[in-house]
């Protein structure tokens, strides 16, 4: 049987590149339309794709793709606010869709489309790649093999660059991207589910816009997206996880630091250092085990070969019709998780949450 899936990317952005380069490293994997409506991305797209060596068809719209044909897979890495509309037109004809996170800017939105694709037969994804990090991946293996004991405490810190330039500055305004705490963070309560093995109850958090993009304006607005904040969220059987995220400190050695902290010790991982730190309670000594990634899954992107693992596992999930790993449902409830705090942020006060057997949330 062939291993040979075609392939179509809507959005040629930054992400969108990214996984052109991926693309180019998953055997089997062939890229065979592109999408997108701005002339920039399209060049830059069509430039790069002549460093890889890869020939495909290039659109200004997805009615053009699909009137040429159905690939059998479709990347969705258009801007968030798009998501939800773009979903909808590609269900139409029944690809396999890996669409980049966040699901959805919005709960109603992202309920909506859980509900329509619980009875879609393709292969969907939600492109929540930190899981797939390497030292992450090999940290969450650690931790869920008992090694700290039952973790009480789990803490992810962010320490960052602040936004990037987007085409047509979408990413500056909260009704575009969801909010920071949706865009970006999304990933990070994903994180807290996945390495928990548990659902969140109640969420609080203080946050704020204290330093970037306040110079900015566009078309005389000025910019509303949080550059930091810490959240708090209790999870249903005990454990509490913090965020504590920082969007103006580029300056800092390690990006991201995971600590899980349980009875019988802690362990921990720092990207790019790509160390997992093992200390026991009983003071015989810190442990720490490098964990080596690809150097062409590093170079193919910004997330630590993340985009490379992740879509080799959706690509084998294609191939051999399995399940996804990041289904809608984690789609939604990650998006949840980041409106809760945006919520929990502009009221002062905590937000309870009650995530339904179904997927339909009660706040």
């Amino acid at each position: 049987m062939s291993t040979t899936r075609s392939y179509a990317i809507i959005g040629c952005g930054m992400m969108g590149r990214e996984h052109m380069r991926n693309i180019a490293l998953v055997d089997g994997a062939e890229l065979v339309a592109i999408v997108d409506p701005d002339a920039g991305s399209r060049q830059a797209a069509a430039e790069l794709a002549g460093e890889l060596g890869q020939t495909f068809a290039v659109y200004e719209d997805t009615q053009a793709l699909f009137a040429s044909g159905v690939p059998d897979a479709v990347i969705i890495a258009s801007p968030n606010f798009t998501h939800y509309a773009v979903i909808q037109e590609v269900m139409k004809y029944r690809p396999a869709i890996l669409v980049e996170k966040p699901f959805c800017t919005t709960v109603a939105d992202a309920e909506t489309l859980e509900r329509q694709l619980s009875t879609y037969d393709p292969l969907v994804w939600v492109g929540l790649e930190y899981r797939y990090m390497p030292p992450v991946a090999r940290f969450i293996e650690r931790v869920q093999a008992g090694e700290a004991g039952t973790v009480r405490m789990l803490t992810i810190r962010e320490h960052r660059f602040p936004f990037l330039k987007k085409v047509g500055d979408w990413n500056r305004f909260n009704r575009n991207s969801g909010g920071t705490l949706v865009e970006k963070c999304c990933h990070f309560f994903d994180l807290m589910r996945h390495t928990l093995r548990d659902e969140p109850v109640r969420i609080f958090a203080s946050g704020a816009q204290d330093v970037n993009h306040l110079d900015e304006v566009y078309d005389g607005e000025v910019p509303d997206i949080l550059d930091n904040a810490y959240v708090i969220v209790d999870f249903k059987r005990g454990a509490r996880a913090v965020l504590d995220l920082c969007m103006f400190a580029e300056g800092a050695e390690q990006q991201e630091e995971i600590i899980a902290v349980g009875e019988v010790g802690r362990l921990d991982v720092t990207i790019p250092a790509a160390k997992v730190r093992w200390s026991p309670r009983d003071k015989s000594g810190v442990q720490v085990e490098h964990v080596e990634t690809p150097p062409d899954a590093l170079a193919a992107g910004d997330h630590h070969g993340a985009t490379y693992f992740q879509l080799k596992n959706f690509h084998a999930a294609l191939v051999g019709g399995g399940a996804p790993a990041l289904s809608a449902l984690d789609g939604l409830r990650s998006v949840a998780m980041g409106a809760a705090a945006q919520e929990s942020i502009a009221t002062g006060l905590p937000v309870a949450l009650n995530f339904e057997p179904e997927g339909q949330i009660s706040c």
